[in-house]
């Protein structure tokens, strides 16, 4: 099913002409709960890998507060508390019974962290037939995303890009090598989805705006604000006109907690352009207008809205967004990682 995101409440170039120009595309994946074959575009969903090459690991130095879990440990939790949530319940009852809850407590007791390198997990399959605007390199057709499913010493999963032509492949690696470890509460182990990819328009966050058209934004709030009792215009504009939330190619990074930074190519100098946000939700608390409208058509409850607006169960640092950069010069260049 398409996913088609609503209008937005309002249109900031009527009110800031000087807004246009700056617009972006963007390209929603709209990930949803799956089974994708190698064949398609996906979240968490296995990769059109060639048996003859090797699959990719992490050396790393990694920072974990708590001890690392497996990959089975992290489905059973999951398996578990689905059931569990699904379960009907007297008011006031447990979520799980004692039995459950001492399962539990082992499954999240983690292990030792092993020695030696870490295989990476897979996290995204893009094809460029599905993307409007995703290029590659000469020849590829395919953007394949994984990540070591640890922290690092930027606080994030170490990310793995590896471009390929699909035709080439040649025999397939059905039984790739899963990590030995992975984030105690696994939450960089994503849900096999299947993607909705959606053209949007992006303005860019009032971070990165000049400073004199985000002094008119912010007068613009203002007056919006004292005559209609809304919320602070700047959040706004940021929260529903600007920046699409979720995982998404192409766009206006969705800052934030910081300020943007210089951001430049460590090879070549080039200021590096944004590739893939990913997301800790679709949407949040606030008004919904981003969800998309066949969404809202669906029943919600455990496997309706809030299941939806995480369903690949990835979460960035307390619920934010990870930004992969790439240079616009050469995609042998190093990219750049941001949580924001």
């Amino acid at each position: 099913m398409p996913r088609t995101t609503p209008p937005r409440p309002e249109d900031i170039t009527s009110v800031l002409p000087e807004l246009a120009p700056l617009a972006r595309q963007a390209v929603r994946l709209h990930p949803r709960a799956g089974r994708p074959s190698v064949h398609d575009g996906s979240v968490g969903g296995p990769l059109l890998w060639p048996a003859g090459e090797e699959w990719p690991t992490c050396a790393e130095d990694h920072h974990n507060w708590e001890p690392p879990v497996s990959l089975d440990d992290v489905r059973r939790r999951r398996a578990l508390l689905e059931a569990a949530w699904l379960r009907p319940r007297e008011p006031h009852e447990d979520l799980l019974d004692a039995d459950q809850q001492a399962y539990l407590d082992k499954l999240e007791a983690g292990h030792p962290a092993q020695a030696g390198p870490n295989a990476l997990l897979p996290v995204a399959q893009l094809y460029l037939r599905d993307v409007p605007g995703l290029m590659g390199p000469e020849g590829a057709d395919l953007l394949q995303v994984l990540w070591c499913p640890l922290d690092h010493q930027n606080w994030l999963p170490a990310v793995r890009l590896v471009w390929r032509n699909a035709a080439s492949v040649g025999e397939l690696l059905t039984d790739p090598p899963e990590p030995a470890d992975v984030e105690h509460y696994g939450n960089y182990v994503p849900e096999p989805c299947v993607l909705h990819p959606e053209v949007v328009t992006e303005y860019p966050a009032p971070h990165e705006l000049p400073k004199e058209l985000a002094a008119r934004l912010h007068g613009w709030g203002e007056e919006r604000q004292k005559d209609s009792g809304a919320g602070p215009g700047g959040a706004y504009y940021q929260y529903e006109l600007s920046v699409s939330p979720g995982w998404k190619v192409g766009g206006w990074g969705p800052w934030s907690f910081c300020d943007p930074s210089p951001m430049h190519c460590e090879t070549c100098n080039a200021q590096y352009r944004p590739l893939l946000t990913i997301g800790s939700g679709e949407w949040d608390g606030g008004s919904g207008s981003w969800i998309p409208l066949e969404d809202r058509e669906e029943p919600s409850g455990p496997a309706g809205l809030r299941t939806r607006a995480n369903a690949p169960t990835v979460t960035i640092g307390r619920g934010y967004n990870l930004q992969i950069y790439i240079c616009p010069t050469s995609f042998d260049h190093p990219h750049l990682e941001v949580m924001q």
